[in-house]
């Protein structure tokens, strides 16, 4: 019987899984993909976990991370803002950060389970039974759910989320241009937003959220693009002045930012599994960072009897609760201001007169920094 099973590499799988080894606590990941890969994401980082990440043995210098602390709006017309970010971050690809902390997690003693899937999760006697794709069963005292923002096993735990319509898909490239690299970028356009910042390597992400009709109206990606993207002249002079560095864009369906349980069936979510910040907000992979964290120090108290199943359960909803929901309730009340033409349009027009309204929004999607102990 292992300590705990993480089933889901992501982010929020691996911060995870290497605190509670590093630990001294016997943790399994089991994830579907063999590092490194390409995940569809912002990829860029609040300098809210930046301390945190670096106590773990993350190298941020040795990755060649991009520093970020200004921030550009525009509107579809091409009217733009500028602003510093509050806090700031940082830039590095998932392909990147994510095998560094699969390695990190090899010699904490992570055993790692790649190129499978976790089909059920079941709860009997005060263990989980996790059954794989492949048929072979694992035990566990405790499981931790990083399965991302959409998995078979949302399906099969039948959760409320997965009722309701999420017409959104995510396209994300790589690419090489000439932009400052202390710069993100968010352009708005009809029906979606377009996200770009350095990572490492003189590379940058282009990272855009748009609507299936969007897709259905043009027949493919290459043609909405021209056809919808290119109305922002930002986005038209990206397109015409940069290298591509992907043969086809990284893409994912079905993107819901629906409100999501922190705990179902006894399994604790973390990461897009517990809940997904919309994609202007920039934050993703800083509140999987964050969630982890929590979820490992709430989890290092349990595996040593510190607390029973249903004192974690109460305090890891509370804490979840009480450092994100606000954060998620934001981004979607925000992101309604986004993707219409008419209501971006006057959202740079009102933050470029009252800047206190930016400078709000901006710490509120942000949280505060990961304490380090």
């Amino acid at each position: 019987m292992q300590d705990v099973i993480i089933a889901g590499g992501g982010l929020a799988g691996l911060v995870s899984a290497l605190e509670l080894a590093q630990a001294g606590h016997r943790v399994t990941l089991i994830e579907r993909k063999t590092y490194p890969f390409h995940r569809v994401c912002g990829e860029y980082v609040s300098n809210e976990v930046k301390s945190y990440l670096q106590s773990l043995g993350v190298d941020l210098g040795a990755l060649g991370v991009a520093s970020i602390g200004q921030f550009w709006l525009s509107a579809p017309s091409g009217r733009s803002l500028r602003a510093p970010l509050d806090l700031g971050g940082f830039g590095v690809s998932r392909y990147t950060l994510d095998y560094e902390l699969f390695k990190l997690g090899e010699e904490a003693g992570v055993q790692f389970v790649l190129g499978k899937t976790v089909d059920d999760i079941v709860f009997t006697d005060e263990a989980f039974i996790v059954t794989l794709n492949d048929g072979d069963t694992m035990t566990s005292r405790l499981v931790i759910g990083a399965f991302g923002k959409r998995s078979k096993l949302d399906k099969t735990f039948n959760r409320a989320f997965m009722n309701q319509p999420s017409p959104y898909i995510g396209v994300k490239y790589h690419i090489r241009t000439d932009f400052p690299t202390d710069l993100i970028a968010l352009h708005n356009f009809p029906d979606g937003y377009c996200g770009m910042s350095a990572i490492e390597d003189n590379k940058y992400c282009l990272c855009y959220l748009t609507t299936r009709d969007n897709i259905r109206r043009f027949g493919n990606i290459p043609d909405m693009e021209t056809a919808v993207l290119h109305q922002n002249p930002h986005l038209k002079a990206v397109w015409a002045n940069s290298d591509f560095l992907y043969e086809k864009p990284e893409v994912i369906n079905e993107v819901s930012f629906a409100a999501k349980q922190a705990i179902e069936n006894h399994i604790l979510m973390v990461g897009d599994s517990a809940g997904l910040i919309t994609p202007l907000c920039g934050n993703g992979m800083a509140m999987a960072i964050h969630g982890a964290k929590l979820v490992s120090s709430l989890a290092n108290l349990f595996l040593a009897d510190q607390l029973s199943r249903s004192a974690l359960e109460n305090h890891y909803q509370s804490a979840w609760s009480q450092r994100f929901a606000r954060r998620l309730w934001v981004g979607r009340t925000v992101q309604r201001l986004f993707g219409d033409r008419w209501l971006s349009e006057a959202a740079v027009s009102v933050f470029g007169t009252f800047r206190p309204a930016l400078t709000s929004v901006m710490r509120q999607t942000h949280g505060e920094m990961v304490p380090v102990y």
